[in-house]
């Protein structure tokens, strides 16, 4: 398939932004040299600081985004140190109006967000992902959302991010038990938020690499969660979202080669990017990225339900759908729906697609009914 005219100006976009980079940081630090690039996002120097970048065109995405405590479309946004050793945003809607006795006694589901990136760039208060989960919170009438402060990669790579989705679960627990309620300057929103949540009904939910995660993190929950042993208790997962997974292999997919590149997913960042947030010595055929081989190292761990989201123009839309059934295989339950259209990778997340292309607001709006739909069933 031939380029857009887009993705032709955005290449080239890349190439010079990179070359005029990399220049100015030549005159700035002659011996200091670039061992490792993908282009536009991430830059690797010789004496081993790591530089994240913007690629023209993106910076309205990874614009960082303030918490704010004056509501904003009913919801309010809280930076929250949690004392396990995680930051993570509370993403905490306004209480009804109604005031009855029964809403009082009504709690609601709470979803733990696991950003994506490769595993190597982006953070929570990026506005590409506020302007989709700030409103995803009011729309899906949860107690709240709990978007973890990943660790990047390389400079932390896998598994601290498994390790900080799972630190932030024990963070819910602690305040499910009532514990750490007080030990920052947001204690009244979590108080707020522990009254309102149903700690029974935890989701976990993740984008890109955060996909992955959910996968994970969910599966070292499993491990752990054996009769007589519920080390989460009394918090317990319900169901996992799985938005778009970096699931690939080795051998490059169908998809991999016949599906254009958009903003968000090229093959060079599906390479490089999971190159350097996999375990050092580890390849996309483990049980971080292999569809297969993450089915198989779960077969005997117990993993909530899950609901898997593709797009139909995705680069990684083979290994995502052949990661649902391998795990129908393995016996767990997968719901797996598929986005059509022309539509690519992450493109919910793409506010300006959003508001301007009939397709893809249609699209979104569907994955928004659709994920409504399984936290409600479960």
């Amino acid at each position: 398939m031939a380029p857009t005219g887009f993705q032709r100006r955005w290449r080239s976009f890349l190439l010079l932004a990179s070359l005029l980079a990399a220049t100015a940081m030549a005159e700035s630090s002659p011996n200091r040299t670039v061992v490792e690039e993908v282009t536009g996002w991430l830059r690797i120097y010789s004496d081993g600081t790591v530089e994240r970048l913007t690629p023209p065109g993106a910076e309205p995405f990874t614009a960082i985004v303030p918490h704010y405590t004056t509501p904003r479309g009913g919801v309010t946004v809280h930076d929250i140190t949690t004392g396990r050793g995680v930051d993570v945003r509370l993403y905490l809607p306004e209480p009804a109006a109604t005031t009855t006795s029964a809403h009082r006694r009504h709690r609601r589901p709470v979803l733990v967000h696991l950003h994506g990136g490769g595993f190597c760039v982006s953070r929570p208060s990026c506005a590409l992902y506020h302007n989709f989960y700030a409103p995803l919170a009011a729309d899906l009438n949860v107690a709240g959302i709990v978007s973890v402060y990943l660790p990047l990669a390389p400079e932390q790579r896998l598994p601290a991010a498994i390790d900080a989705g799972h630190a932030a679960l024990l963070w819910l627990r602690d305040v499910a038990s009532g514990r750490n309620l007080y030990n920052t300057g947001d204690s009244a929103m979590v108080a707020r938020f522990r009254r309102a949540a149903d700690f029974s009904r935890v989701f976990l939910v993740g984008d890109s690499s955060g996909g992955n995660l959910v996968h994970l993190v969910a599966a070292r929950v499993g491990g752990e969660d054996t009769p007589g042993a519920r080390s989460l208790h009394p918090m317990q997962l319900a169901g996992g979202v799985v938005l778009h997974p970096g699931f690939a292999r080795e051998k490059k997919s169908r998809s991999e080669i016949e599906n254009p590149p958009s903003l968000f997913l090229t093959p060079e960042m599906i390479d490089k990017l999971l190159a350097l947030g996999l375990p050092v010595g580890v390849n996309k055929d483990s049980r971080y990225t292999s569809p297969e081989l993450a089915a198989m190292a779960v077969a005997n761990v117990r993993m909530p339900p899950l609901l898997l989201m593709v797009a139909e123009k995705d680069l990684l839309r083979d290994p995502q759908v052949d990661y649902g059934k391998a795990m129908r295989r393995a016996g767990k339950e997968v719901e797996t729906v598929v986005s059509r259209g022309d539509v690519a990778h992450i493109f919910y997340l793409n506010f300006f697609a959003v508001e301007s292309d009939p397709l893809t607001k249609n699209r979104t709006k569907e994955l928004v009914h659709t994920i409504k739909r399984f936290v409600d069933r479960h």
